[in-house]
């Protein structure tokens, strides 16, 4: 049977355990050393698993800019719309000639990038995950191994 705690493999990079996943014989050590050696290992889980959900929460940060920026963009695309379609309507109203025309058709394009942007920026929000699973799934595996070790 293995003494290595499940989901210590998912380890971050730079990570390392502070004790040797080889032990002696039960025998050749005192309780003590053994309760320490847990001790320290379970420190060390720990510690990974915090170091786990750091990097599970900073993925999901970078997810939650995207869709920001991208809601940035519609916000632009919007006041761009709102620009061309007053001037639109200003020259509409002014000459009720060929050149409101062209404005309406730049504001209207406008608008749709709008729509566009927002409709993306909504999906990229949705992709969003706020619980880190992987450290979840790690920390029941944990859980499961400690009580394996109890018994």
């Amino acid at each position: 049977m293995t003494t290595t705690p499940p989901g210590s493999h998912n380890a971050p990079a730079g990570a390392s355990r502070a004790a040797s996943d080889d032990f002696t014989d039960a025998d050749d050590q005192s309780l003590g050393s053994i309760v320490s050696r847990i001790s320290s290992d379970f420190s060390q889980l720990v510690r990974q698993e915090i170091e786990l959900a750091k990097v599970e929460m900073k993925e999901e940060g970078k997810k939650v800019g995207k869709a920001a920026g991208m809601f940035g963009g519609a916000a632009f695309a919007g006041w761009m719309f709102a620009i061309f379609a007053s001037t639109t309507l200003m020259w509409a109203l002014n000459h009720l000639m060929d050149i409101a025309w062209a404005a309406l058709i730049v504001a209207v394009l406008w608008g749709l990038l709008a729509a566009v942007l927002a409709l993306q920026g909504r999906n990229k929000m949705r992709e969003v995950n706020p619980k880190p699973e992987q450290t979840i799934e790690t920390l029941k595996e944990d859980a499961q191994w400690l009580k394996a070790q109890k018994k």
